[in-house]
């Protein structure tokens, strides 16, 4: 009976819950909520939530959402049936600090996080599942593709030097981990007042390994208002051969 247990536990897999960063200023888009603006009729953030909801290894979903923001996404998740939330809470000054404060407010259950751009709304479900899946494997995953562009150091508008492309590669989200490492590593990037543009870094800094598996060209950010008019382009495009 005992081993028949311990199989049975091993054969489940981890909870996982998602933590959408959502409470940015959305400073390049002239203005405008980016997350509130539509592509083909629906939000930004509610196609990411969409994602993350037929995404068959997220259990849960807390956002970490402006404050004047809390009560308009809580209505989104309630219109589109995204029942997976569970929280909508404000962020915090940073986006390692919203993304800790979303994962305190997570499961005690919990032994994955899935930190997920509530701007990249063309995520796969399936692209979800094999970085949760991986990072059960080895704690620390992410999806990232081949750079394309020759990337260039330059000060004050003056190339230092040029980077080895074939060693570049852009990194996107989500970016999953063992929730405990996940936590101690954005509670020392806090600590140590270090300003980070995603949660890998955060976890580069405590000498742990990130793994990467091969991610999706189409899975882009929404930073300024040209990626709607792609974003949508792409949707078309999938939607044609579907």
């Amino acid at each position: 009976m005992v081993r028949f247990l311990r199989k049975f536990r091993a054969a489940q897999k981890p909870r996982c819950t998602a933590l959408v960063a959502a409470a940015g200023s959305s400073s390049r888009m002239g203005g405008v909520n980016k997350l509130l603006e539509t592509i083909d009729g629906v939000p930004v953030l509610v196609r990411t939530l969409q994602s993350l909801q037929m995404a068959q290894s997220v259990d849960a979903i807390v956002i970490a959402a402006r404050e004047e923001d809390i009560i308009p996404v809580s209505d989104l998740c309630r219109t589109y049936g995204i029942f997976k939330c569970t929280k909508v809470i404000r962020g915090g000054q940073s986006r390692e600090h919203s993304v800790l404060l979303a994962a305190l407010e997570a499961d005690s259950d919990t032994e994955l996080f899935a930190v997920q751009d509530g701007a990249r709304p063309l995520v796969t479900p399936e692209l979800i599942d094999r970085v949760v899946d991986k990072a059960a494997r080895c704690s620390a995953a992410a999806p990232a593709i081949p750079v394309k562009d020759t990337i260039k150091i330059a000060r004050d508008g003056e190339v230092e030097r040029t980077l080895d492309r074939s060693t570049l590669m852009a990194v996107q989200t989500p970016q999953v981990f063992a929730a405990d490492l996940l936590k101690a590593a954005l509670q020392s990037a806090l600590e140590a007042n270090v300003e980070l543009t995603d949660d890998c870094s955060a976890v580069e800094r405590l000498g742990k390994i990130v793994y990467l598996i091969e991610g999706d060209p189409e899975n882009i950010k929404i930073t300024t208002p040209v990626d709607l008019v792609v974003a949508q382009a792409i949707l078309l495009a999938r939607e044609g051969f579907a």
